[in-house]
């Protein structure tokens, strides 16, 4: 086993060597937002779609285009509005009176890398479309159904504080996100730069650093970076203490959760852990790498009561206190 964890080492670390100039091409445009930009790389390797939330202004489409930039494949931007059509999404039958036939027009989602921006203004006609493309990697148009392109990788923008056009996106759709972001301020410090950078004039270039073949390799040495048994029994035990708190020791918690995460939150806590280790240049995870990353995978799977929301317990407290009580391998 020992010989294994080494080669999976080994190829953490021959296969991790692009994410240092990634990160660096889009460092170039973006200041601060670490955890963004961390985030943004874990859903790459991940294979896992992601949900920013943030208010206006803290350069979540900046970021992605600047992710998007810095790889050599096609990307495009959908910005979501509530008279958009899912026929202007996956594309359409299109009649040719020449040839007395119809033929497909793909649209925009056929490409490796969308921004969703504000994605909860589109109404659910839209979401739905979107909705099987981001699960099963394919869409349906007419009677054919298309495969996607890999890599395949959806990253959507949401305004918390804009209620109105907006159509809240169904518990459905959002589970099939892997990460859900909430986006902060920055500092006064990186505020700064953040200012005198945009207020020279001038376009901040990012270069095509990493291909998608780079990326498609990655993903194989990120599904073989090894699990121990015990990392995977406190996976199962934080998710299933979302569902028994009681039988956590966790009593307090039951009358603030109404449904507790699905079965894809175990999926996805081991692939983002996996997808963090190998950040780090790891060929196995840790505890501390479920932690880590653990809020941004359970937050949007626990939906929390009236109760909890009179109480004025989020959801991220209710994961904050999961992961205090359950004992850490």
């Amino acid at each position: 086993m020992d010989l294994d964890i080494k080669q999976i080492q080994d190829e953490v670390e021959n296969k991790s060597e692009f994410i240092e100039r990634l990160t660096s091409e889009i460092s170039s445009v973006i200041v601060g937002q670490k955890y963004m930009i961390d985030r943004l790389l874990v859903g790459l390797l991940a294979d896992g779609h992601i949900l920013l939330e943030g208010v206006p202004g803290l350069a979540k489409t900046l970021a992605v285009k600047s992710l998007a930039a810095g790889i050599k494949a096609n990307f495009q931007r959908i910005q979501f509005t509530p008279d958009l059509l899912p026929a202007d999404l996956i594309g359409t039958m299109i009649y040719n009176p020449q040839k007395a036939e119809f033929f497909v027009k793909k649209g925009p989602i056929f490409t490796n890398i969308i921004l969703a921006d504000e994605i909860n203004r589109a109404p659910a006609k839209v979401q739905s479309a979107l909705l099987e493309a981001m699960q099963e990697r394919q869409v349906t148009i007419g009677e054919k159904t298309h495969k996607l392109d890999e890599p395949f990788l959806v990253l959507a923008t949401q305004n918390p504080i804009e209620q109105e056009g907006t159509y809240p996106l169904p518990e459905a759709q959002v589970d099939r996100f892997m990460l859900k972001l909430k986006i902060d301020y920055p500092s006064q410090e990186e505020e700064r730069l953040i200012m005198d950078r945009m207020t020279v004039g001038g376009d901040i270039i990012v270069n095509a650093v990493v291909t998608a073949g780079d990326i498609l390799e990655a993903r194989r040495v990120v599904t073989g970076i090894y699990v121990d048994e015990k990392v995977k029994d406190y996976i199962l035990n934080v998710v299933f203490a979302t569902r028994e708190p009681a039988r956590y020791g966790l009593s307090e918690l039951a009358d603030f959760i109404a449904y507790g995460a699905s079965p894809r939150a175990s999926i996805y806590l081991n692939l983002a852990a996996k997808a963090h280790a190998f950040l780090k240049g790891r060929g196995y995870i840790t505890p501390e790498d479920i932690k880590a990353i653990g809020h941004d995978v359970l937050r949007h799977r626990i939906i929390i009561t009236y109760e909890a929301e009179a109480e004025e317990t989020t959801a991220d407290d209710i994961v904050q206190k999961i992961f205090d009580t359950i004992e850490v391998p």
